[in-house]
């Protein structure tokens, strides 16, 4: 198969992982080339990713987070001429036909925007806990091996090169979280379909915890996700968000005290208004979308 694919490797302070990682794209039938963004590490990583000769090694003066550092990537890729990117986490590895397995469905489906493998924990036998939560929304079995979903998250996407020039690229006002679901709203704005490929697999190896801050933040970028939909009318999108801010403080009651319950309230609406005080900057964004 005569197809040109490159993976998109964004690390940041990840020497804990790189060389599993690398090693197992090294042994992937299907060949590639990596193109690894550094979001200026501390660690030992950029001395791993020397060693690989198959790693194009792009380093960042700052931290760029993953939509900034992504997008880097992706258009050093499209010039160079591939036809598929593989935008792959750090702390994760593949299978010798991983991405074989996603190519030959993807290059048959014109219609396929994101295509996914199934991702693993790191035991390799239970599902990723955040993967089985939005692989079991799956909105129809489209075949054997292929499910389609609303939403799977990035941490290993593969996208033609044809989606790349109608969505765009990654929304820069996202720096860590909120950028995946945002490219998925547009990736189905234009017509194109999420799928998971069944006999394709990744392990992830993290563990997801949960924090006061990190569940604030995640909340403020769910809320401007949701004012970015291009799926829905202006109006829509911003009852949507405004909803989120009085919900999700609710929500979280359970897992902290009612000071902490109230103060994210007030943050939420407080970014809330934020947004709306920002609407040109949100309009013209909505509008390059289409």
């Amino acid at each position: 198969m005569d197809i040109k694919v490159a993976v998109i490797l964004v690390t940041y302070n990840g020497e804990r992982w790189l060389e599993k990682c690398l090693k197992s794209l090294q042994n992937s039938i299907f060949k590639v080339q990596v193109i690894a963004i550094d979001n200026a590490s501390t660690d030992n990583s950029i001395s791993i990713l020397k060693e690989f000769d198959f790693v194009e090694l792009i380093q960042s003066k700052e931290n760029l987070g993953f939509g900034k550092a992504n997008n880097i990537g992706i258009h050093k890729a499209i010039e160079a001429g591939f036809e598929y990117l593989f935008l792959l986490n750090q702390d994760t590895w593949v299978y010798p036909q991983t991405i074989q397995n996603l190519v030959l469905i993807a290059d048959g489906n014109p219609d396929y925007g994101i295509v996914s493998p199934v991702h693993f924990s790191a035991d390799e036998k239970a599902l990723d806990a955040n993967f089985e939560m939005y692989w079991n929304r799956k909105t129809k079995a489209v075949s054997q091996v292929v499910d389609e979903v609303p939403f799977i998250n990035a941490a290993a996407w593969l996208l033609p090169k044809r989606v790349i020039e109608k969505v765009g690229y990654f929304e820069p006002m996202f720096s860590h979280y909120g950028e995946d679901r945002n490219y998925s709203d547009r990736v189905h704005y234009h017509g194109f379909k999420t799928i998971v490929v069944k006999n394709s697999e990744i392990c992830h190896d993290r563990i997801i915890s949960r924090s006061f801050q990190k569940d604030i933040k995640q909340s403020k970028y769910k809320m401007l996700a949701e004012v970015l939909d291009v799926n829905q009318s202006w109006l829509k999108a911003y009852f949507s968000a405004f909803r989120s801010a009085i919900g999700l403080p609710k929500y979280f009651s359970k897992f902290y005290s009612l000071e902490q319950t109230l103060s994210m309230a007030v943050q939420l609406v407080g970014y809330y208004v934020l947004l709306k005080l920002h609407f040109l900057t949100i309009f013209k964004a909505r509008k390059s979308y289409r």
